[in-house]
């Protein structure tokens, strides 16, 4: 076993309830992009498709641009500023702009992280609320963008009663999954553990999984974060084997939608969420080594989120020169102006 499930730290007050695997029922396969890969037969290449976190400066249309620009195969952005409660409304001209721009770009896939205010575990009824609107209109905003995915962490339990947090946080986004249909699937964030947080224990990712109302449970994955889970206590570099084994017995490697590719600055086990360059952190590049070539996680798209230091675009494509040639794939560069 993982040397997290052997230690003393964690006491399992959530009930380790296995979910209905991810069968591909959904409007959607879990590795599935919603757009089609320019140039090519639509069908999905074996090589991981990897990208980074991009800026949406100077309006949303522009982030497919930057994909390009470091020779991105998939990207993440904030639909809206991630600090904001009230983003302004997302115009039709807006959303229509940004999906020609994705179409005509190298990136195949697109994910929104949301807001860091939202917290649908939360008993306090004032933020829970807020929570809820604002995480409805994140999805909204997805949809109307096309978006593959909505990368969400799962909250924190403020009352210290982690599992009423779990059930309300699952009862909320089956209420918001209800509200707006469509085929944006909603990504649980494995997080690093720091205070209340939820959702650092595999158990409790799958206890939340589990308690989302079919059949929106279908539309619901799980964004593997490598440095959270390292931080977390799951030891992706020495006892590799072990932790994915305890993924797929716990949640199912089926219900991963996105890798969070970042190194980390913090220990393992230390419950600190700190992102580091790739293979300059305590994690090290075996870690993604082992990630990138193992077929189970071959067809998972992955987006960095490491620190962008002072040149943003040389230093995301040295970063996904890095995880390419850990992956023992050809380089693919920039795409040619």
């Amino acid at each position: 076993s993982s040397r997290l499930a052997e230690s003393d730290d964690w006491a399992p007050s959530v009930p380790t309830v296995l979910p209905r695997r991810y069968t591909g029922r959904s409007l959607k396969d879990s590795s599935g992009p919603r757009y089609e890969r320019r140039g090519g037969s639509g069908e999905l290449d074996a090589a991981p498709r990897l990208g980074a976190h991009v800026s949406t400066a100077g309006g949303l249309a522009r982030a497919p641009a930057r994909g390009d620009e470091i020779g991105a195969d998939a990207i993440q952005i904030f639909t809206s500023p991630p600090q904001r409660w009230a983003p302004r409304p997302l115009s039709d001209e807006e959303a229509g702009a940004f999906r020609e721009a994705i179409a005509r770009s190298r990136p195949s896939i697109c994910a929104a992280h949301d807001s860091y205010l939202i917290n649908l575990a939360t008993e306090d009824a004032a933020l829970f609320q807020r929570s809820r609107r604002s995480f409805v209109e994140e999805l909204r905003r997805c949809e109307k963008l096309h978006l593959d995915f909505l990368v969400t962490h799962p909250g924190n339990a403020t009352a210290g009663d982690r599992v009423a947090a779990v059930r309300r946080n699952a009862e909320a986004i089956g209420e918001a999954l209800a509200e707006v249909p469509g085929q944006t699937r909603v990504l649980l964030e494995t997080t690093a553990g720091s205070g209340t947080a939820l959702g650092w224990r595999f158990e409790e990712l799958a206890a939340l999984l589990a308690a989302i109302p079919p059949p929106h449970d279908e539309r619901v994955g799980v964004c593997l974060d490598t440095a959270h889970v390292f931080a977390a206590g799951y030891d992706l570099d020495r006892e590799y084997d072990a932790v994915v084994d305890e993924l797929d017995e716990t949640i199912g490697i089926r219900r991963v939608g996105l890798l969070h590719l970042n190194d980390s600055k913090s220990a393992c086990g230390s419950r600190v969420d700190r992102h580091e360059q790739i293979g300059e952190g305590a994690l090290g590049a075996n870690a993604f080594a082992r990630l990138l070539r193992d077929p189970r996680f071959r067809r998972i798209p992955g987006v960095l989120e490491t620190p962008k230091g002072v040149d943003p675009v040389a230093t995301d494509r040295r970063n996904l020169r890095t995880l390419r040639r850990l992956a023992d794939l050809a380089q693919a560069g920039p795409r040619a102006s």
